[in-house]
């Protein structure tokens, strides 16, 4: 198998396990059994191992002496955490890309289109991925490697979607507040840096 196959099949096995935490599957507190998802995906141990040490390493999940790997008590105060490195990253990449998205926003409003959509039927599953999804891309925008890796690491998506479905924090218009940001990089507001740092804390869930 070549390298690129076995990255993928981590990814796929990390997402695996990240859904079943989201969705209930596995409760805060509940030990996941490395051997069991194997025989589940009918791989090998190795890549459900890896994909376990990533999970650890965004503090979703945490290893337990003599009892294996559980899934953290996480509270809306270590899901604030990560919020403020968020968002300033988030600022400094909506300054990079300030010029480019003002020229071309394209990348973001189909993300804005479907959050109209995910809005109106009440799809939170739409909501994280689009969120996400318009974020990711604003991020990219900055063509700066090193934010986009470190913007990464967060787990953006894990959290967003922890944040909506264990703490119900809901926006009143995932869309709208996301069009806003799209009109602000059209009209040029030179204060687009700290309007994308504050749309970005005031996701955050409250402790």
């Amino acid at each position: 198998m070549t390298p690129p196959l076995v990255h993928s099949l981590r990814e796929q096995i990390r997402q695996h396990i990240v859904e079943g935490i989201v969705s209930g599957r596995w409760k805060p507190g509940e030990r996941i059994v490395e051997r069991g998802i194997a025989t589940e995906l009918q791989v090998s141990q190795t890549p459900v191992r890896e994909a376990l040490r990533e999970l650890e390493s965004l503090r979703l999940i945490e290893s337990v002496p003599n009892k294996g790997v559980r899934v953290r008590n996480l509270t809306a105060a270590d899901l604030e955490e990560s919020y403020p490195v968020r968002a300033g990253l988030e600022q400094i990449a909506a300054e990079l890309a300030a010029e480019k998205l003002a020229r071309d926003c394209s990348a973001l409003t189909p993300h804005v289109a479907a959050l109209y959509e995910a809005d109106r039927a009440g799809d939170s599953a739409g909501q994280v991925r689009h969120t996400v999804g318009f974020h990711r891309e604003l991020v990219r925008a900055a063509d700066n490697a090193v934010l986009l890796h470190t913007w990464e690491g967060l787990g953006i998506e894990v959290f967003t979607a922890l944040s909506i479905r264990w703490l119900g924090t809901v926006q009143q218009s995932y869309a709208e507040e996301h069009q806003a940001l799209v009109d602000a990089f059209q009209r040029r507001d030179p204060e687009i840096g700290p309007l994308v740092k504050a749309h970005v804390l005031g996701c955050a869930p409250r402790a």
